[in-house]
């Protein structure tokens, strides 16, 4: 129940919320677009903005819980925009672009975002207010938001009331200040940026591991969960303990062992990953189905009855339906338009013929599958959360129906199969960007449901952070890319040899291509798909002996078969060291505070590093120097720098953690 006394003064919507909110855009996004494009990972920022907003407008005696929740939601919006980084590098793989474009990457996210949005605005009471679904990150905004803002209704457990926007925003600021050192420290040569190992097996087989010195990477693992992580662990035996080793034997590959062992990984197993990709994701629609037909007739239903009964309640009252669709229509007119600008650059001649078929078949794709997607994307949000929801695995289906549909139309165009390709993964990036905002905008609106907020300020709210993500996004991806180069693309980078991988664009650029040119490897895929279904069964099976209490979901395996263990596995040791944490401090008095501080600690590891690595681009392109910061020889370690890394980096993670249960008690002891 709301506060009668603050309803009385209820400030919600207000443009210095609007203003901080695009503000914090600013930073959580390019540290998203920094994630997913080096590590194929991006994470829900409404907790962090939600610290970031409480800590600002405290300075002000009129700032409420509801005003917070405004800022949160423009730049959680912007932030789940980012995942368009999954697609839109594609086209300069393909050749297509040879830097990203400012006005049609913005095109992009703003048309499709706002598209997006509309879509999600009548899945609320579908699947939100009618659902029992979890939404944990949607829960977990709302407790920072209870918890900081002294509400009555305030999430701490048993009475500890940890001051959120105090001790929340020292974690925070610790989390990002030491994972900001670990780059730094690497430019400077003092760490290594990684350790690997490989070794032998049989005479021509060897397999290795590796991880990467990223407290980004360990804080993903920590909100992702141990069953995510362990998911993950048992891909990376898969794949590096059983396909890597066995195509070494059946292919012996030249080269030394590392050289060997990683081509192999590359041109083979992680076409299998794609393929355990997609039929994970397949199998997870198939679940939806039902759930999410049923949650829109019920909420065709309540709207009927509601509108029967005269004015709605305030906390049922959505951006007007008349206004939503027409809306929706609208956007319909700037994809045309971007479909048949596409289609009339010179490089698209040959397709110039079937411009009509084409932009028909684009813009139905977009309208009708986006639908689909949003409202698959949003239930797997509200079941697993935004950071675990597997994007990329729609993503995968989304350009392989693409893909599939225009080569049907246009594949025996003689000369088209460049252009054809570029095509497809223009009208997946836009889809893209239509589907996954519901993957972080229903987390939202379950938040602003929990502290008892306006539906549509919300919305006129994810419409500013759309628009504030437009803006951010491609220049941070060109600054990006012009300072480290993407994996396979010969752009002359400043800072060369630690290029971004890009894997999810790298995959789907690839199947597009194989698609069309008739050179897709389908029988790794079908190899990858045999795979995925045994995952399947054993997930299914887990659940139902367990009663739901444990699984083991394909799509983090998948993910793990696909990635380099650079990258999955500190989000493995991430998610363990997580897990030993809350089971340390679940029974104590403090304990709920504790957890809600590591959930902050770990948001501050992935907002530091991501946004340190963004200023070292910008130092780097501004200097012409690749590396800026190294100062101090090739190696003043003596060759020991991978040591040094490696010591410095579990000391500062177990101090951290420490520090984090020392302020929790404390807090405990004084509002005892």
């Amino acid at each position: 129940m709301s506060d009668p006394a603050a309803e009385g003064r209820r400030i919600e919507l207000t443009l210095r919320g609007l203003i901080l909110g695009v503000l914090i855009t600013l930073l959580l996004t390019a540290a998203n677009v920094y994630m997913g494009l080096r590590v194929a990972l991006t994470f829900a920022s409404s907790i962090p903005a939600a610290v970031m907003s409480m800590a600002f407008l405290r300075m002000f005696k009129n700032s409420t819980i509801w005003e917070n929740n405004i800022v949160q939601t423009v730049a959680s919006a912007a932030g789940t925009l980012s995942s368009v980084i999954f697609v839109l590098p594609g086209l300069i793989m393909v050749g297509w672009w040879s830097h990203f474009n400012f006005l049609d990457s913005f095109l992009i996210c703003v048309v499709g975002g706002v598209l997006g949005v509309m879509y999600t605005i009548p899945l609320r009471r579908a699947l939100v207010t009618n659902s029992d679904l979890p939404y944990p990150e949607g829960v977990a905004a709302a407790e920072v938001l209870k918890v900081g803002s002294g509400t009555d209704h305030g999430a701490a457990a048993e009475g500890t009331a940890v001051e959120t926007g105090s001790a929340g925003l020292k974690t925070m600021v610790a989390g990002s200040a030491v994972s900001a050192i670990f780059p730094l420290g690497i430019g400077a040569k003092f760490f290594s940026d990684s350790f690997n190992r490989f070794w032998k097996i049989s005479p021509v087989a060897g397999t290795g591991v590796g991880g990467s010195y990223s407290l980004a990477l360990i804080g993903a693992g920590h909100l992702m969960g141990p069953i995510v992580g362990l998911s993950m662990l048992v891909g990376i035996i898969i794949a590096w303990g059983g396909f890597v080793p066995y195509f070494m034997t059946q292919h012996p590959v030249p080269g030394d062992l590392a050289a060997a062992a990683t081509a192999v990984f590359k041109s083979k197993v992680k076409l299998i990953g794609a393929g355990t990709i997609a039929v994970s994701s397949i199998w997870t629609l198939g679940k939806l189905v039902m759930p999410i037909w049923r949650g829109l007739m019920s909420a065709a239903a309540a709207s009927s009855q509601s509108s029967k009964g005269g004015v709605l309640p305030r906390t049922e009252r959505d951006m007007p339906i008349a206004i939503v669709g027409l809306i929706a229509l609208v956007c319909i007119v700037p994809i045309a338009w971007m479909l048949y600008a596409f289609l009339h650059l010179p490089r698209s001649a040959p397709l110039l013929p079937l411009l009509t078929p084409l932009i028909v078949a684009g813009v139905v794709y977009i309208a009708i599958v986006g639908l689909a997607v949003s409202a698959v994307c949003g239930y797997m949000a509200g079941l697993i959360g935004s950071s675990n929801s597997p994007v990329s695995g729609l993503a995968i289906l989304a350009v392989l129906g693409a893909t599939l549909m225009l080569n049907a139309i246009a594949g025996a165009v003689v000369g088209s199969s460049n252009a054809l390709v570029a095509f497809s993964l223009f009208v997946t990036a836009i889809l893209l960007t239509v589907a996954t905002i519901a993957n972080n905008n229903l987390q939202d609106l379950k938040t602003g449901q929990l502290v008892d907020a306006t539906p549509w300020k919300q919305q006129v709210a994810l419409l500013v952070g759309v628009v504030a993500g437009a803006l951010v996004i491609p220049p941070v991806c060109d600054l990006l890319f012009s300072t480290y180069g993407i994996d396979g693309v010969n752009s002359h980078p400043l800072k060369p040899g630690a290029p971004l991988v890009a894997p999810q664009a790298n995959l789907i650029s690839t199947i597009a291509r194989g698609v069309i040119t008739g050179d897709l490897d389908w029988g790794m895929l079908g190899v990858g798909g045999i795979v995925g279904v045994i995952l399947v069964i054993i997930d299914e099976t887990l659940r139902k002996m367990s009663k739901g209490k444990a699984g083991m979901p394909p799509l983090g395996a998948a993910l793990a078969m696909y990635l380099p263990t650079a990258v999955t596995m500190p989000v493995v040791i991430g998610s363990f060291i997580g897990w030993a944490y809350d089971k340390s401090v679940e029974k104590k008095s403090w304990g709920e505070a504790a957890k809600q501080l590591g959930v902050l600690l770990a948001s501050g590891f992935i907002v530091g590093e991501s946004l340190i690595y963004v200023l070292i681009a910008a130092v780097t392109a501004a200097t012409g120097n690749p590396e800026p910061f190294a100062q101090f020889g090739s190696d003043p370690t003596g060759g020991n720098a991978e040591m040094v890394g490696a010591g410095a980096f579990a000391i500062v993670i177990v101090v951290l953690y420490l520090w984090i249960q020392g302020m929790a008690k404390k807090a405990a002891s004084r509002s005892a």
